[in-house]
């Protein structure tokens, strides 16, 4: 069998990508595929850097309010699709998988108008503007929040709930010792906290004015400042601590994930799988820079079911972000409920279900 993969812009859409392809690696060890991308795009380093050809194309993205850009962007789409549709003829795939961001536009529109079966991915809950796009083209909609369902209109029969599949690369991780490797004792309730792969200032400006409280706490912090924040944040902290560790950041988050008693963060979509997929409580700091505000209805998904607490951006200060953790870590009774909770809300099959959907479509 023949895959094509297509998704860029963000670690988001790019790692549920290669979690799908690395779990049909191994139920069909036989597998070719082939990625598509752009070479601005983070996926034009990710991707061949996991030992998956890649192919780029040229395209840039929409603007919601109208824009002159918009008919260079219609150009670029007829040019992209074109190239696509090249690449596509040349490495004949058998079933296409897009995983949002505006590259896949082109390339699951030319698979489809090739006859080749496609599914989009989409992981927010809200529906991207490129998924919406693709929706009348594709054979099916993979979704992972029930809530994304209904904004797919008219095309709502194609849809089909199988959540992310970074959540099955993860489930399997046990407690282990990976807090050692950062001066941590991993007998000791820890706090995960982090903003993202780059880091987020305003989490960053909160950990900072909230370090000589976190210092006297009997519970761990270990707090990762994104790479571009590191060197200043130290800059701003009074003294060291044995409790209180900071990072730039960390390669093995799943393994870490593991040995946390609870995590502090964003609500992107991959962040909320591995969670769940791991059953961890959390409290979740949306981020107001992404489109439609996502990342709250994200973290309302699992808040409104008891799995997680919300801390907005404008309610973020000091004493709510300490009230609110200081509770949690020490009311181990309520942890272990919320964590109960994100397990069910997880799907640890999600890479199973997603890879049926495509194999389907082949027969």
């Amino acid at each position: 069998m023949k895959v094509l993969l297509s998704g860029g812009g963000t670690g988001g859409h790019i790692y549920p990508a290669l979690a799908l392809m690395r779990e049909m690696k191994k139920q069909y060890p036989d597998t070719e595929f082939l990625y598509i991308g752009t070479e601005r795009g983070l996926e034009s380093t990710i991707v061949p850097d996991n030992g998956v050809p890649f192919k780029a194309i040229e395209i840039q993205g929409f603007r919601r309010s109208f824009s002159m850009d918009n008919l260079k962007t219609i150009g670029k789409f007829i040019k992209s699709t074109s190239d696509a549709k090249k690449i596509i003829k040349d490495f004949q795939p058998d079933v296409v998988l897009g995983t949002g961001g505006y590259v896949c536009g082109p390339v699951v529109y030319a698979a489809s108008r090739l006859g080749i079966p496609a599914v989009i991915h989409e992981q927010n809950s809200v529906a991207g503007l490129t998924n919406k796009f693709l929706a009348p083209f594709v054979k099916k909609i993979a979704i992972c929040f029930e809530e994304a369902a209904d904004q797919f209109g008219r095309h709502k029969e194609k849809v089909v709930f199988t959540g992310n599949p970074r959540a099955q690369e993860v489930v399997h991780v046990r407690k282990n010792s990976a807090l050692k490797e950062y001066g941590l004792n991993p007998d000791i309730p820890t706090v995960l906290m982090f903003g993202g792969s780059r880091g987020a200032q305003k989490i960053n400006d909160t950990f900072v004015d909230s370090y000589a409280e976190l210092k006297t706490k009997p519970y761990q912090v270990l707090f990762v400042s994104g790479k571009l924040h590191y060197e200043s944040l130290l800059s701003r902290l009074d003294g060291t601590s044995e409790n209180v560790k900071v990072v730039p950041y960390i390669s093995n988050m799943p393994e870490v994930f593991a040995g946390v008693s609870l995590i502090v963060s964003r609500s992107g979509a991959t962040t909320l799988a591995e969670m769940t997929a791991l059953g961890l409580p959390s409290i979740l700091i949306p981020s107001v820079n992404v489109t439609d505000d996502h990342q709250t209805k994200n973290a309302l998904s699992l808040a409104d079911k008891g799995a997680a607490k919300m801390i907005t951006e404008k309610e973020l200060t000091r004493e709510v972000f300490i009230e609110k953790l200081d509770r949690l870590m020490q009311n181990p009774s309520e942890r272990a409920a919320m964590a109960e909770k994100a397990k069910r809300a997880g799907v640890p099959d999600a890479a199973d279900r997603l890879i049926d959907l495509m194999t389907d479509l082949t027969e």
